[in-house]
């Protein structure tokens, strides 16, 4: 899954990596690194500018919420319940097959956290001296340090108790597409703990390499198979994983000291 990830890239950045052509200075985000769900995003996507004679579809970087309202939802109440959809029904699902053959994106991220629970904590657990184990956070990023390029979708909720000139009146939402984690050994892994993506988690945000990206933002391509062939998990070995401070667990904490690799993970028995 994604429940975290860390974005810090300046959007002048952004906007050079990806090839955006539009995006706004006024609403550049600050520096996250602990984007939690809810809270707003970059997203590249390709639709036409509003307004604008010309109505082809311009590559973008927008800000979105995290967490997406479905367009026939009554209230936005299930946001942050549905900031993951599953690559292997995303096509299928109500909440998230329309967004996929019409209204996908990029969501850029230095990499992702994700908490592993140690072998000896879970023995704990089983033998009853734990009701809930200590987890050990891990922060996975592109091994060559370049941006994590993660595959969403996103969608437009009109609010009806609002008047139509009111600026929340509409909001755009996104999830990010998920799939099963790599097992295959890490490009990088930790001196200690997890060797794999699988060791860590047995799901991962789907990371869509350069060559795919064209292709997944392009808002032509509605057919499902086609669209479904891009789902396909990238080459393995692209990522590293390293242990983190326990402190961004709490969401109120936000900075680069977040993802500063341990020496080793915090508890010593985790592995």
């Amino acid at each position: 899954m994604c429940g975290r990830y860390a974005a810090s890239r300046k959007p002048e950045d952004l906007a050079g990596v990806f090839e955006v052509e539009k995006w706004e200075p006024e609403e550049a985000l600050a520096p996250d690194y602990n984007v939690a769900p809810t809270k707003e995003v970059y997203a590249v996507l390709e639709r036409p500018v509003k307004g604008a004679d010309d109505q082809s579809p311009v590559r973008q970087l927008r800000t979105l919420k995290w967490g997406l309202v479905p367009s026939w939802s009554k209230t936005p109440e299930g946001a942050a319940r549905m900031i993951n959809a599953r690559a292997e029904t995303v096509h299928e699902k109500p909440s998230y097959r329309r967004a996929f053959a019409e209204r996908r994106c990029l969501l850029p991220a230095d990499g992702y956290f994700e908490w592993v629970t140690g072998s000896q904590e879970r023995e704990l657990e089983v033998e009853g001296k734990k009701k809930r184990p200590r987890k050990q956070p891990y922060f996975v990023t592109p091994a060559d340090g370049s941006v994590l390029a993660l595959a969403g979708l996103y969608e437009f909720w009109r609010d009806r108790t609002l008047p139509d000139d009111h600026p929340n009146a509409w909001w755009v939402t996104c999830s990010v597409i998920t799939t099963e984690a790599e097992t295959g050994p890490l490009g990088v892994a930790p001196a200690e703990g997890p060797r794999s993506l699988a060791d860590i988690h047995p799901r991962m945000p789907l990371m869509l390499t350069p060559d795919r990206w064209d292709a997944w933002l392009d808002p032509s391509r509605t057919g499902g198979d086609e669209l479904r062939e891009l789902l396909s998990p990238p080459p393995e070995g692209l990522m590293r994983a390293y242990p983190v401070t326990t402190a961004v667990s709490n969401v109120r904490n936000n900075g680069p000291e977040l993802l500063e690799e341990l020496p080793a993970p915090e508890e010593q028995t985790l592995f």
